[in-house]
């Protein structure tokens, strides 16, 4: 296939940026996305021009790296599939794609396609683990968990952290990414100590980051590669609403 390429292109965060027009030809559409972008970077190397930069890592849909607006799309127009698992028989020979960084407040554009996801980092840090020392391996079934608490748990579990639900979200919204997070250890017997002061400082840290606010449009979930459900955000807002009558709010 023979394609044109309109590719965002951003020297550094205080760059305007503008979008570069490119031409690739002879692309197979067994290659990968990124195989493709890989081939891109390589002719302009070989031309002296600065290769576009653009995260990745794994490259099989399990480490969360890869972030790309394809088309306005998260992820490209393939739904459940991450954008360097996305190949390029989903498009047709001529076909123009546009190419853009993950848009939000909270993730700004570091160069060209990368951008600094480290809020996601802080809010983690704020509090997506336990504290309670738990020694080596328990017995499997020492500890009974309720089969809809353990599958909702590992749903919820499968949360990479790529921000798609951010960049979708017409909010710039990051409340997918901190309800999986937050609901991973809710629902297990481990999460339970600190289930209440978790989710108000993982929330806090949600919103001290800049993300937008949830209004339930939904889109978060339409883009998840890993079609982590919307009644995840349910589950934080019910510990959410404990949590602040525990502690005594008004607000």
């Amino acid at each position: 296939m023979n394609l044109t390429l309109r590719i965002w292109r951003q020297s550094g965060p205080k760059d305007k940026g503008r979008m570069v027009t490119y031409q690739v030809e002879d692309v197979s559409p067994d290659m990968s996305f990124l195989e493709m972008l890989d081939v891109l970077n390589e002719r302009l190397i070989l031309a002296g021009e600065e290769p576009v930069a653009f995260d990745h890592d794994c490259r099989e849909g399990i480490c969360g790296m890869c972030g790309l607006m394809i088309n306005g799309n998260a992820h490209g127009p393939q739904r459940g599939t991450t954008a360097c698992q996305l190949h390029m028989r989903q498009f047709a020979d001529g076909d123009t794609i546009d190419i853009e960084p993950w848009r939000a407040r909270a993730f700004p554009v570091v160069k060209d396609l990368v951008v600094d996801r480290g809020a996601f980092d802080r809010i983690i840090a704020a509090g997506g683990y336990v504290t309670a020392p738990t020694g080596s391996a328990p017995e499997a079934h020492a500890t009974p968990v309720p089969k809809v608490d353990a599958d909702a748990a590992f749903e919820a579990a499968a949360c990479i952290g790529c921000g798609a639900c951010v960049a979708a979200c017409p909010n710039g919204s990051g409340m997918l990414f901190t309800a999986a997070k937050v609901t991973q250890l809710s629902l297990l017997p481990q999460g339970q100590p600190e289930r209440y002061t978790r989710v108000i400082g993982m929330v806090d840290a949600h919103d001290e980051a800049g993300f937008g606010g949830c209004t339930n449009a939904g889109e978060c979930t339409v883009v998840c590669p890993k079609g982590i459900p919307l009644n995840t955000i349910g589950r934080l807002n019910r510990d959410y609403l404990k949590a602040t009558a525990k502690r005594g709010d008004t607000a």
